[in-house]
């Protein structure tokens, strides 16, 4: 078995420069790339935003929920407004309800709306 920039090759193939030998039953770590994140946005959200969703990889130094809506804060005007200090916004990561302190991570779903009310 062969490792080479992000493959490995079974078989009697030859060995291409900078591959190295893996032994049979050996972990072998493949880069890829990071999954982006998909971002939802609901309600006055969407309307303050002008989109519904976007993707984008996950920005270097957001590990939460509160460090993307700073982040997001700072991409245009009007994500400014939707995510200004005054707003009320909650957030669901992979469609359960999280806190500013939640974990985000490559590939995860991160839907914003507003507080919603029933009766």
């Amino acid at each position: 078995m062969w490792a080479s920039s992000g493959e490995v090759r079974m078989g009697p193939a030859p060995p291409r420069q900078g591959d190295r030998i893996v032994s049979p039953g050996t972990a072998c770590y493949t880069p890829r790339m990071q999954e982006p994140l998909t971002i939802l946005y609901f309600a006055w959200l969407r309307e303050q935003i002008g989109s519904s969703s976007q993707t984008l990889p996950l920005p270097e130094g957001v590990t939460s929920v509160a460090t993307l809506m700073r982040h997001l804060a700072e991409t245009s005007p009007a994500h400014a407004a939707a995510f200004a200090p005054n707003r009320k916004v909650r957030c669901a990561v992979n469609q359960e309800f999280a806190g500013p302190e939640t974990p985000v991570h490559p590939g995860d779903e991160i839907g914003f709306f507003p507080p919603v009310t029933g009766g």
